[in-house]
């Protein structure tokens, strides 16, 4: 594929309302795919996150991560006259995006029914935790507690049945950012169809709760969530799971596929164990599975990461160093050479 010509959002013009994670992290995705993206603040503390760092003073890494790329603007929205400013941009503007509680807007002066009829074909995405109505819309919440409802949380846990809070923040990012990027640019092509604009109302806890099929499907399959660490994908079977190093490392075995596990069985000389498998009969999280894990986890013990991964050189079978980020920066497969050779995920040829 050829180099980036044209970014496909080149000329659309988006005001960002939006703070700390799921929403800028929501602009800058748009920013890199070519919108023009003025970040407006109050003035003041502004953003919180941009004092979220370990150095005080300083602008936070986290602030200039997920705004880099971004105009900008200072305006106190409470202030008719800078209230009026912002409703000046909205006229030539495609997008408004804000992460505020529900009625927030409406209570500025900003509602949508306002936004609206200064500009008909503007799109104004509202994200938040419980979405703009229900019981719990006007609720306090972050990352933890979208996941805690959705029914994730539980199910992000070992055998002894503990929650992990994994360092991806998936209600933010999947629920929030992901998600209002996909109704941002589906309201976003109606428009260029000729359609009028639209209200998208993101909600990151019934995002999550769509995305979580693999308990759904369990629930369907069983009448009940398979218990935490039990299930295919969360430690219920010795192919797809995550085995410690003599060294105290760790290396993740994704071999769900019985040719990958026959293949990984012959690499480490353990043909006895091709056979007990989940595709042949071997019961999810029973007796058989759980013992095979133990028998797997010992062999990975007597090894050092790179004696382990030496052996797997070469052999395409899902087996993977776990990495830590600075050494996922320096990788081949990231093409990170610095912490400021972040690239979008998404690239554009012609």
């Amino acid at each position: 594929m050829s180099a980036p010509i044209d970014q496909p959002l080149r000329g659309i013009r988006i005001l960002d309302l939006t703070r700390l994670l799921p929403g800028p992290m929501a602009t800058l995705q748009l920013a890199d795919m070519g919108a023009d993206v003025i970040k407006i603040e109050e003035p003041g503390a502004g953003d919180p996150a941009r004092s979220m760092g370990p150095f005080p003073g300083e602008l936070s890494q986290f602030f200039q991560v997920v705004n880099r790329g971004k105009q900008l603007l200072r305006l106190d929205l409470k202030n008719a006259d800078q209230r009026e400013q912002l409703l000046n941009m909205v006229e030539s503007a495609d997008v408004l995006v804000e992460s505020f509680r529900p009625g927030v807007m409406a209570r500025l002066g900003l509602g949508w029914d306002v936004l609206r009829a200064r500009n008909p074909t503007l799109v104004m995405c509202a994200i938040s935790g419980y979405g703009q109505t229900g019981p719990m819309a006007l609720m306090a919440g972050h990352d933890i507690n979208y996941l805690a409802s959705a029914g994730m949380l539980e199910q992000n846990a070992g055998s002894d049945g503990k929650p992990a809070l994994g360092n991806l923040q998936v209600a933010d990012l999947l629920g929030g950012s992901q998600t209002a990027v996909q109704g941002i640019l589906a309201a976003l092509l109606a428009v260029k169809m000729g359609g009028p604009g639209r209200f998208v109302d993101v909600s990151m806890t019934h995002a999550v709760f769509a995305n979580n099929v693999m308990p759904l499907v369990a629930v369907k399959n069983f009448g009940v969530t398979a218990p935490p660490g039990r299930d295919l994908l969360t430690g219920g079977v010795a192919c797809y799971n995550v085995y410690r190093t003599k060294d105290h490392r760790y290396i993740a075995v994704g071999a769900l596929e019985l040719k990958f596990w026959e293949l990984f069985c012959a690499t480490v000389g353990r043909a006895d164990w091709a056979k007990r498998h989940w595709a042949l009969g071997q019961t999810v999280g029973g007796d058989d599975a759980l013992a095979l894990i133990d028998a797997v986890a010992a062999y990975f013990a007597a090894l050092e990461l790179s004696v382990a991964m030496a052996r797997f050189d070469g052999v395409d079978c899902c087996v993977s160093a776990v990495l830590r980020m600075d050494e996922a920066m320096r990788s081949a497969v990231l093409e990170h050479t610095g912490a400021d050779e972040i690239r979008s995920p998404v690239r554009f040829g012609c």
